[in-house]
């Protein structure tokens, strides 16, 4: 298909061909299920390790367990940007430029780090 509106026509069949796989396959599912599925004994009871539910059902959870998560997400994208950093700076061409590049992008997360250890986030109490 070629001309201007070549690419919208592709497109658009595109889009067809996905519409149309997603109504087949809900079809598929409405025609291969069963009619009345089985209701086993304890199929909606809660399962926790094999040992009955005690208590409640709601539970507080504590805000520190997202920061260390954020933390570490952070780092792990530090050390993902290093190892391409470290490959280039080797080659001619890319020596100053790059490690002032790589002293300011690890002086951020390392201001990061410092406000996170100032306000006592990294305590576990």
């Amino acid at each position: 298909m070629d001309g201007y509106l070549g690419s919208y026509a592709t497109l658009g069949l595109l889009l067809l061909v996905g519409a149309l796989f997603f109504v087949a396959a809900f079809a598929a599912n409405r025609v291969l299920r069963p009619a009345r599925p089985a209701e086993p004994a304890g199929k909606r009871a809660s399962y926790e390790c094999g040992i009955d539910p005690v208590g409640g059902d709601w539970a507080q959870m504590q805000i520190r367990y997202y920061v260390y998560a954020y933390l570490y997400v952070l780092f792990a994208v530090e050390a993902v940007f290093l190892f391409p950093w470290a490959v280039v700076f080797d080659r001619p061409g890319f020596g100053l430029v790059t490690v002032v590049e790589m002293a300011i992008f690890v002086a951020v997360l390392a201001l990061g780090i410092l406000y996170a250890w100032r306000r006592n986030i990294l305590r576990w109490t």
